[in-house]
């Protein structure tokens, strides 16, 4: 058998080859040899040999046969071409088949090499950003609904808000992109309340360490604004802290198996402790050497509505804080330290995008493109986005601030506005030259809500 296939394929790669490039769409025929490997296969080759056989036009001109039974021996070396071709490719589709289906969930173990290898070293930034500082986060959710932004692969960066986006996109997988260490530390921590914490009412409760009573806890399809009254009259415990602490602890060293240096065990520690003594009012909080002013606080952030004033944050229905729990809990949320102009993270999130045949559909970037601006290195960052797989739908979702920048599509009572970009016009735009300054990125070819 392995003779007569040896024999079938060769006379397969001589007709092919016979009709030139336009037979396989511009594809060489370098993988295929007499000592081809299984998961090789050219599936253009079958393609052309299934067309001529269908259309009639196969030349016979390769063999001497010259009589009609000559001819369907032919044929019948033909087909048995075309099932040895299935056969063949077999595993090589399985293989992809299942490549794909793996990110149905990743093992725990790869889930933490991904941060590992993937991260860089952290680096420093002027705030803690315990919650989000953008009110104006819901305002484009319809406008990727519009657009048609779901599915593929999210990447953000920043705390809580990036669970709305997902819970919003329904991505298949999606990074966590923070140059702090304690960015990536703190979303650990998310990922160990979501993992212990079935609903909406625990996770509340082991986030600000405020247990719930035996009786009297909000329903399961309880309002946001029901559950912010609730813990509003709930009061934090040292012992709901130590005990959850613990937990949390034991989750990500255990669980997760990603082990926490005594450094990482401090921030953790730091950060925990600041949502129970701060609790619904934490908020976004600048390091005290600069200028601080008014952030909204969880609770604000929680309550906030979109443009048809509709509540949407991941904690306003059931339905999405489960599918956000869903991905965590299959480690498809997957915290990285890196820097947005670095030369590592998001380049090593492009190949393994790649590698499982995603591309990006959304990049939040918050306001990071201004810091990025400020310190010289958008270039860097420019490439980096270079490098991750997009299509026509891929778009960025950018906050702009007030503070030192008043953007035309600025709306009332918002220290910030929420703006939206497609990512191949963006970089169409950059090799154009078109971004001398942050203030041209924010105002050129953008999607207002």
């Amino acid at each position: 058998m392995r003779a007569i296939s040896q024999n079938v394929f060769g006379v397969a790669i001589k007709e092919a080859r016979s009709c030139g490039n336009k037979c396989y769409d511009g594809l060489t025929l370098t993988k295929w040899s007499l000592s081809y490997r299984i998961g090789e296969v050219n599936m253009n080759l079958y393609f052309y040999v299934s067309r001529t056989l269908r259309e009639g036009y196969f030349s016979f001109s390769l063999l001497p046969i010259h009589t009609v039974r000559g001819a369907r021996a032919r044929i019948a070396r033909l087909t048995l071409l075309l099932s040895l071709i299935f056969v063949v490719s077999y595993p090589a589709l399985s293989q992809q088949s299942s490549k794909q289906n793996s990110l149905e969930s990743i093992p725990t173990a790869d889930f933490a090499r991904i941060i590992r290898e993937f991260s860089e070293e952290g680096g420093y930034f002027m705030s803690d950003n315990f919650t989000s500082n953008e009110t104006s986060y819901l305002h484009v959710v319809d406008k990727l609904r519009e657009l048609g932004v779901t599915g593929g692969a999210y990447i953000g960066v920043g705390p809580e808000q990036n669970f709305t986006y997902i819970a919003k996109i329904r991505p298949r997988i999606a990074f966590i992109v923070d140059v702090r260490r304690q960015a990536m530390i703190q979303h650990l921590m998310y990922k160990a309340i979501f993992h212990l914490s079935p609903n909406r009412t625990q996770f509340i409760s082991r986030l600000l360490s405020k247990p719930l009573p035996k009786e009297g806890a909000p329903a399961p399809d309880a309002s946001v604004a029901d559950l912010m009254t609730f813990f509003g009259k709930v009061a934090a415990t040292d012992q709901a802290y130590a005990a959850n602490l613990a937990e949390i602890k034991k989750t990500i060293q255990e669980e997760f198996q990603f082990p926490i240096s005594d450094r990482d065990r401090e921030s953790l520690e730091y950060v925990y402790k600041s949502f129970r003594e701060n609790g619904l009012d934490i908020a976004f909080r600048l390091d005290a050497s600069y200028y601080g002013g008014y952030f909204p606080s969880f609770k604000d952030l929680a309550l906030q509505t979109d443009l048809n004033g509709k509540t949407g944050n991941f904690l306003a229905s059931a339905d999405d804080y489960n599918f956000v729990r869903a991905m965590q809990k299959k480690n498809l949320i997957i915290p990285v330290v890196g820097d947005f102009s670095g030369t590592k993270a998001l380049a090593a999130i492009g190949d393994y995008l790649r590698k499982n045949g995603l591309t990006v559909t959304s990049f939040y970037t918050s306001n990071v493109e201004q810091y990025l601006f400020d310190s010289a290195v958008f270039e860097g960052f420019a490439k980096n986005v270079k490098k991750l797989p997009i299509d026509d739908k891929s778009v960025f979702i950018r906050a702009v601030f007030h503070m030192r920048y008043t953007h035309p599509a600025r709306k009332q009572d918002h220290m910030s506005v929420t703006l939206l970009q497609m990512m191949k016009v963006f970089l169409k735009d950059y090799d154009e030259g078109l971004y001398p300054s942050y203030r041209e990125l924010i105002v050129t070819n953008y999607i207002a809500p």
